[in-house]
């Protein structure tokens, strides 16, 4: 298993016990993330790891994965795990972007059998939310926030007067007889080369639908895509403050690994 390029090589047992820690991993389409997460300070405090995710990513495969990271990390205590799908109470509950096995699958006591942690499963747009209300553009922010995460889907979580409304999956709303992720995604404008103009007029389309159902007070837009913000934040014309998301590619992996003990600490 190779460290993520630009991670500090640090071993989890030299780090300053009074630090208040926890295993975040992020699962993805194409990769699974994860690192030792400062609680504190919102950051990862070891080696942030970086592996391909099996191809098919079917349970077993991806617990095995799993089961990898944690003993090379050296969990103890509670994990945060973010899985792309629908999670009530550990079950899967929808596969739109994964492999169909998973539809069903008590996700925390397969991965508790893989790592011998307790595991907090949980949706992925959800858990990027709460790194970003609690360390990056949503702290301290009261009302209503809505973050889209544009992707190879599309991801929401909203959060009302900073708590989570889990699961919401904006992302398959029904925009002109299709998906709205089938729309807007970022993929989309790879996939059909659109320049920037062309784009944000799909993404915007999209953030005026969600408007119009929640009336946010802010949007967070994140992403590989919130990057380039500058490119299309000026071409939007929703009503609410629309920012680009602030925690980067480690937001999963943060907000799994709070959420985690604050449900399992």
């Amino acid at each position: 298993m190779t460290p993520a390029r630009g991670s500090t090589r640090r071993d989890p047992a030299d780090d300053n016990s009074a630090v208040r820690r926890r295993l975040g991993i992020d699962i993805g389409g194409s990769a699974i993330k994860a690192g030792i997460v400062d609680l504190d300070a919102g950051s990862a405090v070891v080696e942030r790891l970086e592996i391909p995710t099996p191809q098919p990513a079917t349970p077993p495969a991806i617990a095995e994965r799993i089961g990898e990271i944690a003993r090379r990390l050296r969990a103890d205590g509670p994990i945060g795990i973010t899985f792309p799908a629908v999670i009530r109470h550990g079950i899967v509950g929808s596969a739109a972007n994964v492999d169909e096995s998973w539809i069903g699958t008590d996700g925390d006591a397969l991965f508790e059998a893989a790592t011998g942690q307790p595991v907090f499963l949980m949706n992925d747009a959800d858990a990027a939310g709460i790194a970003e209300m609690r360390f990056g553009a949503g702290r301290d922010r009261a009302g209503t926030v809505i973050m889209v995460t544009f992707g190879t889907g599309i991801g929401s979580a909203i959060f009302i007067d900073g708590r989570l409304v889990p699961n919401t999956e904006l992302g398959h709303l029904e925009i002109r007889g299709r998906d709205a992720e089938d729309r807007a995604a970022a993929i989309v404008k790879t996939r059909l080369r659109l320049g920037w103009v062309r784009w944000a007029r799909l993404a915007d389309e999209y953030l005026r639908t969600v408007e119009r159902l929640f009336s946010p007070d802010r949007f967070i837009i994140g992403g590989g895509i919130s990057h380039e913000a500058d490119k299309f934040l000026p071409l939007l014309t929703v009503r609410a403050e629309v920012v680009p998301a602030a925690m980067g590619n480690d937001a999963g992996i943060v907000g799994a690994a709070v959420a985690a003990e604050e449900r399992l600490g």
